[in-house]
């Protein structure tokens, strides 16, 4: 399917779903008191940038939150994941205890951090780093341990050191994983920083859908449910970019069809 068909299919798949929204919450008042009404909802979002523009600071706090998360959380990963897979007896020891911490639901941790860092942006950002943190580590630990231990023999065959194994085939092998959990890290980081802000905030995205919630304004909710949405999405798109910057060695699905 090329690309144009593809888009064609998509934007009409969004038309299709915001018309069937529009009719339904229109006909119906318990629709629209649960669901909003889409219109309504373009107007908040149209209002926040354009009309009051009174949702730059707090998409700014959200924003900041999130990329300072997304940053250390994805920074701190692949370096514990390359450690741990690369030191089997730290591995042996720690892994129960990191186990044990990603199955642990991290949210309860919000009002811990809220106790140790107050209520700025860093107790949101510790929190978004706990989500993020685990998602790269054990991707990046997946992808270092599954080398192909025919590649290391070649390599140092070839005279490889412990540096030129790093650099050329254990970064190399973990490159692809850790890309395909920064999609995911994405979301992660956003539900880090909007639940921080809903458990103790004065500003931010999720301190305006919390403000909205607490008054039933649902179309406001759902404003900030679009707002956060479209940004988690532009952040996608650029790690995608990021992703075939980085890794034009690996080859498309076309060519390895052809192959």
């Amino acid at each position: 399917m090329n690309r144009f068909k593809l888009r064609t299919w998509q934007i009409s798949l969004l038309v299709v779903f915001l018309a069937v929204w529009y009719v339904a919450a229109n006909r119906s008042q318990d629709i629209a008191f649960f669901f909003g009404r889409p219109q309504v909802v373009a107007e908040r979002l149209w209002n926040w940038f354009f009309v009051n523009a009174d949702i730059y600071p707090h998409l700014w706090v959200t924003l900041v939150e999130t990329l300072l998360a997304f940053v250390i959380g994805t920074l701190a990963g692949i370096a514990v994941g390359l450690w741990l897979a690369l030191a089997p007896f730290a591995s042996a020891v720690l892994d129960p205890y990191l186990k044990g911490a990603n199955a642990m639901p991290r949210v309860i941790l919000a009002p811990i951090f809220g106790l140790w860092f107050g209520l700025g942006i860093w107790s949101k950002v510790a929190l978004a780093v706990t989500l993020v943190f685990f998602i790269v580590f054990f991707n990046v630990y997946q992808g270092v341990r599954e080398v192909s231990p025919v590649v290391l023999a070649n390599a140092q065959m070839l005279g490889a050191n412990r540096r030129d194994l790093m650099r050329h085939v254990y970064v190399p092998s973990a490159m692809s994983w850790v890309f395909s959990s920064l999609h995911s890290s994405v979301g992660l980081a956003f539900v880090g920083a909007v639940v921080g802000e809903y458990l103790g905030s004065a500003s931010g995205v999720g301190y305006l859908i919390l403000q909205a919630e607490g008054s039933f304004d649902v179309d406001t909710v759902f404003a900030g449910i679009v707002l956060l949405t479209a940004l988690a999405l532009v952040l996608d798109m650029l790690v995608t970019v990021a992703e075939r910057r980085l890794m034009r060695w690996r080859p498309s699905v076309g060519q390895t069809e052809k192959l």
